[in-house]
């Protein structure tokens, strides 16, 4: 590492967050297990294998149109654990709660949480809370791991792309990074946008269902889509091809983003899959994913190749090619 000091952009999800983990902590952290580098760790116990992850969660404001901290929370959490293609089953809640914090809102948000539990059909069976000084944390973070069964004869993993393999997005880019931005900046924008804060553990189930030909799974949170396309090429070692026209973005959120000078590609989404699936079973996959009730306007957005392996070259809507890389800096910070 090159910075003497952590910068906003280490947690950013880009080129500085893999160049924290791969140069300070895998190092010291390193096993078969954790060099996967997935959403979540997939552990053998004793002949049962396991999808265990954690995350933190630091949004800010906590309560945005769509969601707050706390539905948030699970969501993300259950998404992790069901990117490995496992059944979410158990969560744990850790709560750092700022002195001062409104007991009316903390209510408010362990009651998203409960519901957003019941939905995606995991239990909360143990957690921690803690109390720091006025000034010491920004009202409340909140952490959640969980663990959850991987079915027999499922190996998801983010180097299983192969070259011929379609990739398919489950819906509309960059929704909950634009509705954090636009509340937490104050913009005047009257444009419809809110937080796509979903649990998609129903989903993938029911892709699983309909294809034991899925390859990866994953969910693009922080760094956007183009960020979780060139992690997969580079795990991989396969070239991935996206073509712009079929990038599904929403209108306002487009507009929002020409304003701003963001790319959607890059902007954070919290209820969105993409689907590395063999050619065969695309179409069929994609059905599925079209029939539940957070993947409306799922698409498929390009395939992986062979040609320019760890690379995301995009299809222009003129015909030229663009390189899409990973972000260098943190456009959009606390967006989770």
């Amino acid at each position: 590492m090159k910075k003497e000091v952590i910068l906003l952009d280490h947690g950013s999800g880009g080129k500085l967050s893999n160049d924290l983990v791969s140069a300070l902590m895998l190092p010291v952290f390193d096993n078969t297990i954790l060099s996967r580098l997935g959403d979540s760790a997939t552990l053998d116990v004793g002949g049962t294998r396991l999808a265990f992850s954690t995350d933190s969660y630091v949004v800010d404001p906590i309560f945005f149109p769509g969601g707050n901290i706390g539905d948030l929370a699970v969501n993300g959490t259950v998404n992790d654990i069901a990117m490995s293609g496992a059944t979410p089953l158990y969560l744990s809640v850790g709560l750092i709660i700022e002195e001062g914090f409104s007991v009316s809102d903390l209510e408010t948000i362990v009651q998203s949480m409960g519901r957003a539990a019941r939905t995606a059909g995991v239990s909360i069976v143990t957690g921690d809370t803690k109390v720091v000084n006025r000034g010491a944390a920004d009202k409340i973070f909140i952490n959640t791991s969980g663990i959850g069964l991987i079915p027999e004869g499922i190996h998801i993993e983010g180097g299983n792309a192969r070259p011929g393999d379609r990739i398919i997005l489950s819906g509309t880019m960059g929704d909950h990074g634009i509705t954090i931005l636009n509340q937490r900046e104050g913009l005047s924008f009257d444009a419809p946008v809110q937080s796509d804060s979903a649990p998609l553990n129903h989903m993938v189930a029911r892709m699983l269902a309909a294809s034991r030909n899925i390859h990866v799974l994953r969910d693009p949170t922080r760094g956007g889509v183009g960020t979780i396309l060139n992690e997969v090429a580079l795990q991989s070692n396969v070239g991935i091809r996206i073509v712009e026209s079929g990038l599904p973005v929403n209108s306002s959120v487009a507009g929002l983003c020409e304003l701003l000078g963001l790319d959607p590609l890059y902007v954070a989404n919290e209820g969105k899959l993409i689907a590395v699936v063999a050619s065969e079973d695309a179409e069929r996959v994609l059905s599925v994913v079209r029939e539940d009730p957070f993947g409306l306007d799922a698409c498929i957005i390009g395939e992986v190749v062979s040609a320019h392996p760890g690379r995301v070259v995009l299809e222009t809507i003129i015909g030229g090619e663009r390189i899409i890389d990973m972000p260098t800096g943190e456009k959009l910070p606390r967006i989770c």
